[in-house]
């Protein structure tokens, strides 16, 4: 809820309250965007070592402060440090909350719980969007410092409830298997240890004198599978940039489309997302499921592209058409990506893991607006074709990555 208000008065609050122009916002907020990406791997691997919980409090109750910061900058400066601040919380806690996914959901649980979060997710931004609404109508400086402030709140709300939720012991938890950690607790939160060796899993090869190198960024197929998935979430620039450009730019459709296209998404993600997991329980199907999107991702970015030139209400139809596709195959992806991001994961690292994986995903989402904007309004139907073979690619990618990696468990196993 607090995330759907800030992100409807977040524009109007930094151009007209704090008075920055356009491009001082663009420059701002893609360095932020640097930050976060940046902050991803490191955020991650401090869950593995503190625990996922106790780092997520301290980075959700930073975004709390950070967020709140807003209403006291006066210097353009101050902005774009408090922006970068922002950005890499926020960023480092999604990558942190993956990892408590993992630690407080049964393995055979983890992709079904992601997809009732996200449907739950979708409802919260829909009634914070509204309350924006009334605050973008009301249109005066207190009324948005009020909603900023609002979003601050709510992250000093969700930092107690992470504070209160009860985590369970981890898998790898022993009482002595390792001299000088505390009997009943992860050997990650033990003082001089970062945790018990177990050579069967692939994860702990890199332990060394107590030190381990980022396991995730020496794993292969899973930096494929990260890669591939940061190209399947252009989709999301697709739908927040490429489409409202190509409707008021280059369709007759009219502006409202805009809206209704954000409506017909919403609507069948949180009706969708989790009848979308089932089949991705082993990596064989979370991989087709992904292939699967890619191709439905693509034949969407087609379907949007026949809009041009038709008339304005045909021209609705056909993009909403694109965008009913589009949204098939977002939860298709998501859950696929989900699904791997976790079996790929040794289970003592799924900080590490889940820190690399989201960064891919922060990349994309940092770039892609630019690119999908240069794609769609500078070539045009070309471009849209171009979007979608790169969609398509990818999404068929993840079962060659996926089959990479079972021939690497496979020899590690042997050996």
């Amino acid at each position: 809820m607090g995330n759907g208000l800030s992100l409807s008065v977040a524009v109007l609050f930094f151009t007209r309250v704090l008075g920055l122009s356009a491009a001082q916002l663009g420059l701002g907020m893609t360095a932020a965007g640097l930050c976060g990406v940046a902050a991803s791997v490191p955020a991650g691997r401090a869950a593995d070592r503190w625990g996922a919980r106790r780092v997520l409090v301290v980075l959700v109750s930073v975004q709390a402060v950070g967020t709140a910061g807003y209403a006291l900058v006066h210097s353009y400066p101050a902005f774009v440090a408090l922006a970068c601040l922002v950005s890499g919380v926020d960023r480092g806690s999604a990558a942190v909350r993956n990892a408590l996914y993992a630690e407080v959901l049964p393995a055979d649980r983890r992709v079904a719980g992601r997809a009732h979060l996200r449907v739950v997710t979708n409802i919260g931004i829909c009634l914070g969007t509204g309350l924006g609404a009334i605050a973008l109508q009301a249109d005066s400086r207190p009324v948005y410092l009020t909603a900023i402030l609002a979003d601050a709140v709510s992250f000093v709300a969700v930092a107690v409830l992470f504070h209160c939720l009860v985590v369970p012991p981890r898998p790898w938890v022993t009482g002595t298997s390792v001299p000088g950690t505390v009997p009943g607790t992860p050997a990650s939160e033990s003082s001089g240890n970062t945790g018990v060796v177990n050579t069967s899993d692939p994860s702990d090869k890199g332990v060394k004198q107590g030190r381990r190198r980022n396991p995730a960024l020496r794993d292969g197929p899973f930096v494929a599978v990260t890669v591939l998935n940061a190209l399947l979430c252009l989709q999301f620039a697709v739908l927040e940039v490429g489409v409202p450009l190509w409707i008021v730019q280059e369709t007759a459709a009219p502006r409202i489309t805009v809206a209704g296209t954000l409506i017909v998404n919403t609507l069948l993600v949180i009706t969708l997302q989790v009848r979308a997991t089932r089949g991705t329980e082993e990596r064989a199907g979370a991989a087709r499921a992904c292939g699967r999107a890619g191709v439905v991702l693509a034949a969407s970015c087609l379907v949007i592209s026949l809009a041009h030139g038709l008339p304005a209400i045909a021209a609705a139809a056909v993009v909403l058409g694109g965008v009913a596709l589009q949204s098939l195959g977002e939860v298709s992806a998501q859950a696929g990506a989900w699904a791997l991001s976790y079996d790929l994961a040794g289970e003592r690292d799924h900080g590490a893991y889940q820190g690399v994986f989201n960064a891919g995903t922060a990349a994309a989402l940092m770039a892609g607006p630019a690119l999908v904007s240069t794609l769609v309004i500078g070539y045009g139907a070309v471009g849209w074709v171009a979007l979608g073979a790169v969609l398509a690619a990818a999404g068929l990618a993840m079962r060659p990555a996926v089959r990479w990696a079972g021939r690497r468990d496979a020899i590690r196993t042997a050996s």
